[in-house]
């Protein structure tokens, strides 16, 4: 294939909102049986970009169904560092390789492949966050010939082990390359501990997403037990406003639930409203 421009990172400045988007595993019940059902509920909401769940082997089917209702996917969740990852059932996924996940990508259009998870463990040493700098270094330098960026989306257990003094994920900014970004989730860094607006500016334009996600903060949040009560963004304890505010380099604002009582797409829809009215009062 011919090579691709290879990606630069994005400059943004505060003047700039960030494009608001849904993680479609907040919806992905209601989706699985209805497809277009779900989707349309997401446009009359007023969602016109997601974050693309599962695509690897449907990326087709997906793209058909965004055309269909006036959405696009511009992010998308895809296992980039480990070959193996252990499922919540007790059995073991073989993840897509690399040229898979990047064709998938390319087909649905997006500009960013984003890393899900890496094991607790890896996360403990200086070596185990080289590791995954080394994967995700290679990954980039791939995912370049297609005109992609590869990016990393932590949980609270790459924030709370320390290397060098620096929580790990942040050791880890430190030895990427410059065509891999991070996706902040606002939510577990706040469970971790971390002041989630400083750490956005510590980072700086190393991030360009967060997921947009509240709900009370007790001593036992974590991704070992993740809590059903989160509520919609405004709605609980994690510095929201203030963390967007940080990021001045975002461009995308991504709304997900973890876990969440009553009708997800009422929930969706208050996270949107809020963030809407959150971006319209910095741009008056």
């Amino acid at each position: 294939m011919t090579a691709q421009p290879a990606p630069d990172r994005p400059e943004r400045t505060r003047t700039m909102t960030p494009t608001i988007s849904l993680q479609l595993y907040t919806v992905n019940a209601a989706l699985e049986p209805d497809l277009d059902g779900g989707l349309a509920r997401l446009a009359a909401i007023g969602l016109d970009t997601v974050e693309a769940f599962d695509f690897v082997g449907r990326a087709p089917e997906l793209r058909a169904a965004f055309d269909r209702h006036g959405i696009s996917a511009k992010t998308g969740h895809a296992f980039l560092v480990s070959e193996q990852i252990p499922l919540p059932d007790g059995t073991v996924m073989t993840a897509p390789t690399h040229a898979e996940v990047f064709a998938a990508a390319t087909t649905l259009g997006l500009e960013i492949v984003i890393d899900p998870f890496v094991a607790p463990d890896e996360w403990t040493t200086r070596e185990g966050v080289e590791r995954i700098a080394e994967r995700l270094n290679a990954a980039a330098a791939e995912a370049a010939e297609h005109g992609l960026l590869v990016g990393y989306h932590n949980h609270d257990h790459e924030l709370r082990p320390q290397i060098d003094g620096v929580p790990a994920l942040e050791h880890l900014a430190g030895l990427l390359d410059d065509r891999v970004v991070l996706e902040v989730d606002l939510y577990w860094a706040t469970a971790a501990g971390v002041d989630a607006p400083a750490l956005l500016e510590r980072l700086g334009d190393r991030v360009v997403a967060v997921h947009v996600k509240d709900g009370p903060m007790r001593g036992d949040v974590s991704t070992a037990n993740v809590p059903t009560d989160q509520t919609p963004a405004g709605q609980g304890d994690v510095p929201l406003a203030a963390a967007l505010a940080a990021g001045e380099h975002l461009r995308y604002a991504v709304i997900e639930f973890d876990g969440q009582q009553g009708d997800v797409f009422e929930a969706v829809a208050a996270s949107h409203a809020w963030l809407s009215a959150q971006f319209e009062a910095v741009s008056a």
